[in-house]
């Protein structure tokens, strides 16, 4: 698949304006997202994600397209998976709901921006070496056993190794400036929590990206497609946390499914280098149908048999006792621009 200049540069340009879209329309007044708001949201970035999909495979042919499928659900399952940590994040500091969605936008867009170059070393990586798909092929099932190992540990978040030297870095107000992430105190710069919660969310998707990432690229090694599934991705997935909200934590069974997926690439990817090695037949190698066939059937069956486990058992159902639209009480009421000596 040969991707021209102009086509990368169209591809950024379109995925810029819209977030710029959805930064005007949803941000321009900040407020609490409603469930039907989010829902509308997500068919959004779900039409225009199968849109360019559909485009890939009418220009590109049906493998490619295939290929775009596959990679977008499989990241936005994984996604899925680390809602539950951005609900830990945003309680943990206390986000007021009103401010929950700038967060996630521009804690997407940093992370987005990273996991760009998580992919290109990816990229060059793979196709400087055939080995390297032996690499990630052991990761991927390393980490869908732990996966399952630590089902049953309790999810709480501490402070990543960024926001704690990003705390340690800058002077950090107590209270929240209102949607402010730096202000200005007597002659000096603060950051806020608000910037320390960005901090914290992106930093956290690029911990997630280290198994993503190898997961696509065992779907395909195109550069292009990887950077487009994680891209539409992302930007429907602070969304689908306001969407799914307490549902999350009913899916009991979402980090075995996705345990079996990242096992099932990872198999995939050993069986393509010892493909590409000569040490196997062609039919034992896995095709792009039957990846897609197998990613869908797993989440559908874990989804499911979840949500079955969760009416006739709520005693599993994840009590974190997290709520979500809590605000601080340090919140202005009627969110007012700090004031000169603030800024």
């Amino acid at each position: 698949m040969s991707v021209p200049f102009w086509l990368w540069a169209a591809t950024i340009g379109g995925l810029i304006v819209l977030l710029a879209i959805d930064l005007v329309i949803v941000d321009r007044k900040p407020h609490e997202v409603t469930t039907g708001e989010a829902a509308r949201w997500v068919v959004f970035y779900v039409a225009c994600a199968v849109a360019f999909g559909a485009g890939v495979w009418l220009l590109a042919g049906h493998d490619p397209g295939v290929e775009f499928f596959t990679g977008y659900i499989t990241e936005y399952s994984l996604s899925v998976d680390n809602l539950f940590i951005f609900m830990v994040i945003m309680a943990s500091f206390k986000v007021p709901a009103i401010h929950q969605h700038r967060v996630l936008l521009i804690g997407i867009v940093i992370a987005l921006a990273m996991r760009s170059v998580f992919i290109a070393i990816g990229a060059w990586a793979i196709a400087q070496v055939v080995w390297i798909f032996f690499l990630f092929g052991a990761f991927l099932i390393f980490t869908a056993i732990n996966m399952v190992r630590q089902k049953d540990e309790d999810e709480e978040y501490h402070e990543n190794l960024v926001t704690r030297l990003t705390r340690k870095a800058f002077r950090v107000t107590d209270d929240y400036e209102g949607h402010h992430s730096i202000v200005r105190k007597n002659g000096k710069r603060y950051l806020t929590p608000m910037a320390l919660v960005i901090v914290a969310i992106g930093s956290a998707d690029l911990l997630f990206a280290v198994d993503s990432i190898p997961a696509i690229f065992g779907i395909t090694q195109e550069a292009f497609l990887v950077f487009t599934a994680n891209a539409f991705a992302l930007m429907g997935l602070r969304q689908l946390y306001f969407l799914l909200g307490g549902l999350v934590s009913k899916l009991v069974y979402l980090s075995q499914g996705l345990a079996i997926i990242l096992a099932f690439i990872g198999v995939k990817l050993v069986l393509h280098a010892l493909h590409e090695y000569h040490v196997t037949p062609a039919w034992l190698e896995i095709n792009n149908w039957m990846s897609l066939g197998v990613i869908v059937v797993v989440l559908t069956v874990t989804t499911v048999a979840s949500l079955a486990k969760a009416k006739r058992d709520p005693s599993v159902v994840g009590q974190s006792g997290l709520n979500l639209n809590a605000a601080a009480p340090e919140e202005r009421a009627d969110d007012r621009p700090a004031s000169d000596d603030e800024r």
